[in-house]
């Protein structure tokens, strides 16, 4: 294992000691190739946008991955699908095979969080320096970003890579229950992982938080509110004593958060509740705080304060973190110095949101290398101001062609 870490650790850092073999001369002929670009990227978004492809709407994600499909095949990629099982849609993997060694997985889900009806509503428009619509930036801007930086390698007809797979997923914002399997199993395929959630600055996200459910369930015993009520154990107030209890399971140092969110008890007024459930939201990034959450909610729990409930607690684990690792902080620096070859700085920043590429990092493992955040600026996301900034089209598709081309080895750019 020290092999493997110390191996990729020096592909790394020979990736960026080397930037200087992407001449700084040839980075803005890039760049300007990136911007030419920039009007068939924002096509491709507004036919995107204006599909409605909330996570389950069955006929507008079918809608959409027929579109996905094609485009993959017009670029040369040899294309498959299966379904998504439980949610909606496919996932949908296009694989490049190059001439080279080192191996590369760009993703990015199709699906977003609007109801039917919202494309119609909201079409995508320009306004200014931004564009708006639902999904234009969550994670539509990211879907078109890997296509046409796809496109720029084409007409570059630069395969110095070893393969270069793409995989769209219709159901990242339920929890991509029906792809986190398949975006594990591609990853462990792979020397670098590039997701392409959008960041609201520019920059490169080198971690992300998981998160897990906590699930708080009491029963107690039934009786008349108002004529025995010393009958029942009310178990609404034993829900609140143990959420009380319970309310700092989380740990500011460690970056860790538990909030208790939903409440139910109870069907009438007249009558004292058997039962009564919580569940609370995890954020985490360090990976041994699961066990520990749940060990220590388990103990403050035993302290009841009505005899005779039952306490019962569970934790349900969901998306897992991208966990701080040496790995992807040097793929940012590999992206940092590209990005200077064109006068930009790009920040490598640690996010609270949990993303698919958590699935896609493999702990232990020194690859393979996992870098989030690669897609559009933007933010507003899930609300009715949803934007991309148009300023930030080309820069980053460049940085995706320019770090796939300096990590494949390639001496000269594009």
């Amino acid at each position: 294992m020290l092999m493997r870490r110390s191996s990729i650790a020096a592909a790394l850092s020979f990736s960026f000691l080397s930037c200087s073999a992407f001449a700084t001369d040839l980075a803005p002929q890039l760049l300007k190739k990136a911007e030419a670009e920039q009007k068939s990227y924002l096509a491709t978004v507004k036919e995107l946008v204006d599909i409605d492809t909330g996570t389950g709407q069955a006929l507008g994600l079918k809608t959409v991955s027929a579109m996905l499909v094609e485009r993959l095949k017009g670029l040369g990629a040899e294309v498959t699908t299966t379904p998504a099982t439980p949610s909606a849609g496919d996932n949908i993997v296009g694989t490049f095979k190059g001439t080279g060694s080192k191996n590369f997985l760009l993703m990015v889900h199709y699906d977003t969080v609007f109801g039917p009806g919202t494309a119609a509503k909201r079409p995508f428009k320009l306004d200014g320096e931004r564009a708006y619509g639902p999904g234009v930036a969550d994670a539509k801007g990211g879907v078109a970003m890997i296509l046409h930086s796809l496109q720029l390698l084409q007409d570059q007809k630069f395969n110095d890579f070893g393969t270069l797979t793409v995989l769209f997923n219709p159901d990242e914002e339920t929890g991509s229950a029906g792809s986190k399997k398949i975006i594990a199993e591609l990853a462990r395929q792979q020397d670098y992982v590039f997701s392409y959630e959008p960041p609201d600055t520019d920059a490169v996200t080198v971690a992300t938080n998981g998160i897990n459910g906590v699930f708080l369930d009491v029963k107690g015993k039934s009786s008349h509110a108002g004529s025995a009520p010393e009958a029942g154990r009310n178990a609404a107030m034993e829900l609140a004593h143990q959420m009380l209890q319970l309310k700092d399971l989380g740990d500011p140092a460690k970056g860790t958060t538990v909030n208790w969110t939903l409440v139910k008890s109870g069907e009438k007024r007249n009558i004292i509740p058997s039962s009564a459930s919580a569940e609370a939201d995890m954020r985490y990034a360090d990976l041994s705080e699961t066990d520990r959450v749940l060990a220590d909610a388990q103990r403050i729990a035993a302290k009841k304060l009505i005899d005779g409930t039952e306490v019962t607690l569970r934790l349900e684990k969901g998306r897992p973190p991208l966990a701080k690792n040496p790995g992807s902080e040097e793929l940012a620096k590999v992206a940092q110095a590209l990005y200077r070859k064109i006068g930009r700085n790009i920040e490598p920043i640690a996010m609270r949101f949990g993303t698919d590429a958590g699935y896609a990092y493999m702990p232990g493992s020194a690859k393979p290398a996992v870098l989030e955040t690669m897609g559009v600026v933007g933010a507003g996301l899930h609300a009715d101001d949803e934007y991309i900034e148009l300023s930030s089209i080309a820069p980053r598709l460049y940085l995706t062609v320019a770090l796939i081309t300096r990590l494949s080895g390639a001496d000269v750019a594009p």
